[in-house]
């Protein structure tokens, strides 16, 4: 194989400026996401922790729809084909008016795809607690909001940390998706140096050393997290 291997192009302009970019845009879509998803993630869970009939049929619902359809379909979904099912007024706004559509789209597909896989490790931690917490707090007299604000979710929390910790390393690794809708991240910036400069080993490199650099460093943050939450003798 005859190739011409030419690193110093991944260092002049516009190329580094498109993988800072790229790099910028992956993490503003993940973390945005991120936080959306652990809102979302964390309500959903607790109802679906309940005891009630209909509010855990509501949540079983949401949990399955959102896990078994594919990330990449469920972009398309959301970009193309939920606009054409609102009013015209709505559907316009969401595709011409609204700014940055197609980055909107890819937080809202990322973070409800990934809210309904931390509903199930929320309420898998709410289920792994003793169930003495729950009658102790019942018993302090706490209302059931409060025990679960007070008592509940913060120790389940302090259980979940290592799937979250994959659950937040997978949607930086998501979020390359978006590129299928238009949105420039690092993934596609690649590509797009690739095919400006025909550099594609420099450029696929130069993005895998980015990418194992943010896991590395969500890696990192979170072992310290979880050091710090570990409740001693469960962890």
């Amino acid at each position: 194989m005859n190739y011409s291997w030419n690193w110093a192009v991944l260092f002049s302009e516009p190329y580094l400026q498109w993988l800072v970019w790229g790099t910028l845009m992956t993490i503003v879509i993940s973390l945005v996401s991120w936080a959306a998803a652990l809102a979302i993630g964390t309500v959903v869970g607790v109802l679906h922790s309940t005891g009630n009939t209909w509010i855990r049929l509501m949540t079983r619902t949401y949990i399955s729809l959102f896990r078994n359809i594919p990330l990449l379909l469920q972009m398309f979904l959301w970009f193309f084909v939920v606009p054409e099912l609102l009013p015209d007024a709505a559907g316009t706004w969401l595709k011409r008016d609204l700014p940055y559509p197609a980055v909107v789209t890819a937080i809202v597909a990322l973070g409800l795809f990934t809210a309904s896989r931390i509903a199930v490790q929320v309420s898998a931690g709410i289920a792994a607690l003793p169930p003495g917490q729950r009658m102790a707090a019942i018993a302090s007299g706490l209302s059931v909001v409060q025990t679960y604000r007070l008592v509940l979710i913060p120790q389940a929390f302090r259980v979940i940390v290592p799937p979250l910790t994959s659950e937040c390393l997978t949607i930086f690794k998501n979020s390359s998706i978006a590129m299928t809708i238009g949105v420039f991240e690092l993934t596609a910036r690649t590509q797009q140096i690739e095919s400006y400069t025909y550099q594609g080993f420099e450029a696929f490199t130069a993005a895998t050393v980015i990418y194992v650099s943010i896991a590395l460093t969500v890696t990192m943050v979170m072992r310290h997290i979880e050091r710090r939450a570990a409740i001693p003798g469960t962890i």
